[in-house]
């Protein structure tokens, strides 16, 4: 059985495949400011993604992307801002989350513009 630790860089790097196959280039991974962090953060045409990704062995209790709450929202908020300012990013911004359910197949979902102010 894998520690919480492990699940997480799994469903991470799961994550990043998937969303490398859908054409994005990952340019960080776990982005911290302050008390924030940003799983990932992907890049395509003129349009930055800030990524929340949520993996789980059961959705027992929830589904994992029922997980992002409004407190971690506002750090990824935070960490965003910092990141955009520092690389004085002009081009489109967007919050997503990436569900990871692992099981003998994982199951990915990514979900668009899912994080909101």
């Amino acid at each position: 059985m894998m520690d919480k630790i492990e699940t997480g860089v799994k469903g991470e790097n799961l994550a990043a495949e998937f969303l490398v196959r859908k054409g994005f280039e990952v340019v960080a991974r776990n982005f911290r400011f302050n008390r924030g962090e940003i799983d990932l953060i992907i890049k395509r045409n003129d349009w930055i993604v800030f990524v929340e990704v949520k993996t789980r062995t059961s959705t027992e209790f929830a589904e994992p992307e029922d997980y992002v709450t409004d407190f971690k929202a506002r750090k990824i908020y935070e960490a965003a801002e910092e990141y955009i300012f520092r690389n004085d990013w002009q081009g489109h911004v967007r919050f997503d989350i990436v569900s990871v359910k692992l099981s003998d197949k994982p199951e990915i979902t990514h979900f668009e513009d899912a994080i909101n102010e």
